[in-house]
């Protein structure tokens, strides 16, 4: 399988990963829901953990994967607020779990460029990019 074949399936995996992971371990994901949001952190975790099995779906299948690939670029653009909470919040844990948090921000960018990859190689016609 070529690897224009393979991004879009790779994207799938990951989303679909993370999005049973918000499910099989949601406590992680409840610590990174900002204050301001509405609603219980839980109801948060659960709701991307949803929208990250879908979007994985749409990737999967070619008919939906322009739209969905689309729509995970700009996920994975709503979720930085997330990602820079955890950032502030970790700021005083021990140095793997700072770097861990700090290495998040700067990865979000490939991720939605290589979503906006897929999207537009399905949009052509069937290379997916990467």
């Amino acid at each position: 399988m070529p690897r224009s074949d393979r991004s879009p399936l790779l994207l799938a995996g990951l989303l679909a990963t993370a999005g049973v992971a918000h499910f099989v371990a949601p406590r992680q994901f409840d610590a990174t829901i900002p204050r301001i949001l509405p609603g219980s952190p839980r109801a948060w975790t659960y709701g991307s953990g949803a929208v990250e099995l879908a979007l994985a779906a749409g990737i999967a299948a070619r008919r939906t994967r322009p739209a969905a690939a689309q729509a995970a670029a700009a996920f994975f653009v709503g979720v930085f607020p997330a990602n820079v909470k955890t950032a502030v919040d970790w700021r005083n844990r021990p140095a793997p779990q700072r770097t861990a948090a700090r290495a998040r921000l700067p990865l979000q960018l490939p991720l939605v460029l290589w979503a906006r990859s897929v999207a537009s190689g399905a949009a052509r016609g069937g290379e997916a990019g990467a």
